[in-house]
Parts: C-alpha cells; structure tokens; sequence
C-alpha cells in the first residue's frame, strides 16, 4: 500500500525477482570465468589490481560504459542514443537513490523504493521542495532517456540516419529484452504521470503530462488506470532483467570487467581461454562492425560478421563455415567500440575445429628440424621472401637491385627455397604446424647472426613481430622491406629519381600501422594521389587473404575489383601496394592492361 511504512506493494515482486535472478546470474557466470582464468592471467589481476591501473579502468568504464565515446567518434547521433540510454538511466538510479535517502532519511532502503518513488510519495512536502527539487531533476533525465528510446525507434526503422547501412538480427531473447527496453522508459512515463494527475504532483514533464490527462479524463477512471501502469512498468523491468543474461544486453555489466581485465594485459590467446567469455559476451551487437566488412559490402554474404560469429559462439552454435569465412582484415576490430580481439578469437575458434582434423599433428612436421639451410650471402642483414614473393620474382629481383644500390651486404634466407613463416597454418588453426616452422626458421636466424631481418611480405612481417618473441631477445631487428626502405632513403644511402608517373597506394590489411612509410618512399621516385575511401582509418582487404579458408577466387576478385574501381577513380596511373599478394590479387581483380599494378620495392628500383 502506498504510505505503508513497509514500502511494499505486491507489484513491485516481478521487479525485485527479475534483480535477484539478473545479479545471481551475472555472479555465476563471472564466477566461473574468473576461477578458469590462466594462472598467469589470474597472477596479472593479483598484481595490478591495486594500482593506477584500476583508476585508469574505471575512468575507461565511464567514458566507454556511460559516455560511448567510441560510438560517438563513428556517428554523434549514434552516440547521443546509446549515452542517453546508459547514463541517463545511470543517473536516475543515482540520483532516485538520493531523492529517496533524503526523503525518508535512510539510506538503507529496498531497491525497490526508489524505482518506484513515486507511487510511495506521490506528494513532496513543502520543506523537501525546499531541500532540493528532485521531481525537476528526476523529470530533465526522463525526458532524456525517451529521447534515446525514441532514437532507438528511428534506428530500427531506419538505420541509415544513424550511417549504418546494415543492423544485427536478433535471437529470441534479444527481441524478448529489446521490446523490454523500449517499453520501460515509456512506462514509466505513463505510471509517474498518472500519479501526478491523480494527485496534483509532480514537476514540468510528469506533472504537466498529468494535469492534462486530469482535464481529460474522469478521475475516477484515471484513479483506475494508476495501479496498472505500476504494475505494467515493474514487469517490464522485470522481464528485461530475467532476459538480460542470456541475450546481447549482457555486455552492460560485462564490459565492466573486460575493461579492467584488458587494462592489467590479461589476452586472448590463440588456444583460447575462460577470458574469451568477457570478450565474447561484451559484444552488444550494436551492428557497427556490419558495415566495414568486405564479405558483406562486396559480396552480400551477413550471416559471418564479427557480430554473428560471437553470437554463434556464445550460444554453443558455431560452425566452421563461419568461423572459416573471414578475411581478417582488421576492419571490424578497428569499428568495435568495446575493442574485441576479433582476430585471436576468430583464431581460437579455428584452433578448435582444427583440433578435430587428422591433419592437426605435430609429429608430421619433425622433418623441419633436419631441413636443409639453403640460404646464401654473408651479411648483418637478412631478408626472408616469404611464400608470396617466391611466388612474384619481381619483388625479389627489385630488392636485389635496391641492396646492391645501398651497398647493403645481405644474406638471402630463403632466396633458394625455405620454410614458411608459418602464418598461413596458424590462421587455418594449426598451431603446432606453425610452432615447428617458428622454431626451424629462430635457429636459422641465430646461426647466422643477423641482427636485422628484413621481409618483402606483411605476412612474414606480422608473423615476425608477432609470434617469433624469441627474435626480440636475440636482438634481431624485424622491419618491413617498406621500412627498411624508407631508412636507406632516409640516410642518403639510397638515391632516387622521380619519374614523370603518378601512382596510388594501396595499404595491405596485414601492414596495418605501417602508414607513412611507404608514402615516404613514393614520395621520392613519383607523384602520389590519395584514395578518399583508402585512407588510414579505411583500409580495404584486396580480396586475397590467405586467412580465407572458404571464398573461391570469383568471389575474392569481386572485393578486389572495389578496390580498384576506389584506387583508379583517383587518376594515377600506377596502383602500389607493398604485399605480394595483394599484388596478385589487384592484378587479377583488374582484369586487363589498362591498370598496372607494382609493389613499392618495383618502383623505386626502377627509380634507382
């Protein structure tokens, strides 16, 4: 009964079950997740845990959690509904607590209290006005929570104004707390405006709203109708939390964690672990990670998005053809705005279905470990081709040119022949493969001594960086022929011409990061045009990515021929890229004479 000093009436039972099965639920799963963590995961919580880390964790859980400043750097009006939405409604529950304490001058008080304040307090008296005016304050948030409903709205119905051409479908549960979520607010509005017109309350927003429904309703119908709204808004609250935990909503309270866990370095790793869930479940399937992905923009395939690929894994329901089918490019990473591991957890994924094949063997590979060195060459240096740029002996020719005109002494790891970085059996799941290629090529780097390793391919170069921690501690310098370019030039060993030519650069998926470099080294040998759609923040995937394990080649010319149409759109004459396989790939995608397609090591030796 309303005024009872209890505070309790029997609507408010599908609210307060619908809290204790949501935090019983998030304490159970997080429980579980914490306890399966790695022990030197658990050893990184152990140490950070009380350090500035936490405070710069908890600074990122407001600006991303509350504030989606992410969101808001890809689209204001994106950001402003999903701000709207988690603050406000932050805020309400804040400051309700406060109206509620200050009123009843306790603050111990059911949870249930506040949420429903307004029906136990239907009236202020004139000395808690006085005190602060809660129902202005309470109001202003109303009003813009609704607006990111509204918006939420408008986005279903038409996402575009939001710049996304593509919104995520739903499960079950998430249409169950979708349809939730849009009603409570709304709800909400209707029980405290009733409230206030059948008691003359309330401030600008509720107040107002019920004067008017008074002047046009009886009021004994109104009187009616105030109980119900109650009750329908406290099972809506109710349903939303008994849903949350097993639909995409979860990531509200799971990005907490994953936040602190990221800041104290706690990975992904490629055989996966108990952390996979805080990432996997994170995920909100907010669709901006839709957009930017090449299968779909280009080919119309939506069903293996980063979004789907977690949902179907969080749910038991993952299948090799959509873990198999991504080009790992990267895009949906940088789009993310919690930052998922998309690609270690995309690996992962492989590892485990891999781990079903016969062909998931270690022993099949002892033979690396009496491979024959058929290097050459004496030299500080080292260059390792890599598969790609055995495959494309211009790349290897033009270094050769490019070395001799540095006076660079060089020793060739794999100019005869070699052993494969290993990064194509990594991304097919095939660790121990890749393991024993890692370790053959680390003791053919140690033998000879080299103290940088220069590779003509991304692939090896992001292999290198990556998973050869070894080299570090070698003291091995690894850098992209691009880079390595870039130094000679740079320190007047390298001299270049400019030729009357203009080129395009093209930036491989697998360079991501390496950006001014090969615009430096183009700079020096011809004219360079910019791509509007190919900038730094836009790379494109040519189509060719050997971390595709499903596309056929029709399918992958039809992405790379949108790279060519953005690349020649800009008038130059020559499209640069500096990774063999996308130099195949864009060749192919082109499809006649017209267009030529080089890499950079091509075009500066024809400048030398």
């Amino acid at each position: 009964m309303a005024g009872s000093p209890w505070y309790f009436d029997p609507f408010v039972i599908p609210f307060t079950l619908g809290v204790v099965w949501l935090f019983g639920a998030i304490l159970w799963k997080w429980g579980k997740w914490f306890v399966k963590l790695p022990q030197e995961d658990k050893a990184l919580v152990r140490h950070n845990f009380f350090s500035a880390k936490s405070l710069k964790a908890t600074k990122e859980v407001l600006l991303e959690c509350l504030i989606h400043r992410k969101i808001w750097k890809t689209n204001p009006m994106l950001g402003f509904m999903h701000m709207s939405l988690a603050l406000g409604w932050f805020l309400l529950i804040v400051v309700g607590k406060l109206e509620t304490s200050t009123y009843i001058h306790d603050a111990v008080n059911p949870p249930h209290v506040h949420v429903f304040f307004r029906y136990f307090f239907p009236e202020e008296p004139a000395s808690y006005v006085r005190h602060f005016n809660y129902a202005l304050l309470m109001d202003c948030l109303l009003i813009f929570v609704l607006c990111g409903v509204a918006l939420a709205w408008g986005k279903r119905v038409y996402s575009r104004m939001m710049g996304m051409r593509r919104t995520t479908k739903h499960t079950p549960f998430d249409r169950i707390a979708l349809a939730s979520l849009w009603l409570i607010f709304p709800l909400r509005y209707l029980a405290e405006s009733v409230t206030c017109g059948v008691h003359d309350s309330g401030s600008f927003f509720t107040g107002g709203t019920g004067d008017m429904l008074a002047s046009v309703v009886p009021m004994g119908m109104l009187s009616a109708m105030e109980y119900p709204a109650w009750w329908a808004y406290s099972i809506v609250l109710g349903l939303f939390f008994v849903s949350m935990p097993y639909s995409r909503y979860m990531h509200i309270f799971t990005e907490i964690p994953l936040i602190f866990l990221r800041t104290y370095k706690v990975q992904s790793k490629p055989e996966g672990s108990s952390f996979d869930h805080f990432q996997i479940q994170a995920c909100s399937r907010c669709g901006i990670c839709l957009d930017p992905c090449p299968i779909a923009s280009d080919l119309n395939i939506n069903h293996i998005q980063a979004a789907y690929f977690l949902r179907d894994r969080r749910y038991g329901h993952l299948t090799s053809q959509v873990a198999d089918t991504c080009l790992m490019c990267g895009r949906c990473a940088e789009a993310c705005p919690v930052g998922i591991d998309q690609g270690t957890l995309r690996l992962s994924s492989r590892v485990g279905f891999a781990r079903q094949s016969s062909l998931y063997d270690a022993p099949r590979y002892e033979f690396l470990a009496s491979a024959p060195d058929r290097s050459e060459g004496e030299g500080r240096v080292g260059f390792f081709a890599g598969c790609m740029t055995q495959l494309t002996p211009g790349v290897m020719r033009s270094m050769e040119k490019i070395f001799a005109a540095a006076g660079v002494d060089v020793w060739w790891a794999d100019k005869n022949g070699g052993v494969c970085c290993g990064r194509p059996m990594r991304l097919s799941g095939n660790l121990p493969a890749a393991e024993k290629m890692q370790q053959y090529n680390t003791e053919l780097f140690r033998r000879h001594g080299i103290t940088t390793l220069v590779t003509g391919c991304p692939i090896c170069y992001k292999s290198f960086t990556q998973e050869y921690k070894e080299l570090k501690n070698m003291g091995i310098r690894v850098l992209h022929h691009t880079q390595y370019i870039a130094e000679l030039i740079a320190g007047g060993r390298l001299k270049t011409s400019v030729v009357q030519s203009s080129y395009v650069y093209h930036d491989p998926c697998e360079l991501r990061g390496i950006y001014a470099e090969p615009r430096y080294v183009l700079s020096h040998v011809a004219t360079l045009t910019n791509a509007e759609s190919l900038k730094k923040d836009r790379v494109h995937c040519c189509g060719g990515s050997l971390a595709n394990l499903t596309l056929d080649t029709a399918a992958q010319t039809r992405i790379g021929a949108t790279v060519v149409r953005n690349l020649t759109a800009t008038g130059a004459e020559t499209i640069v890229t500096s990774c063999p396989q996308c130099k195949k790939s864009l060749q192919r995608a082109a499809g006649n004479d017209r267009v030529r397609v080089a890499d950079i090591a091509e075009v500066v030796a024809e400048a030398v």
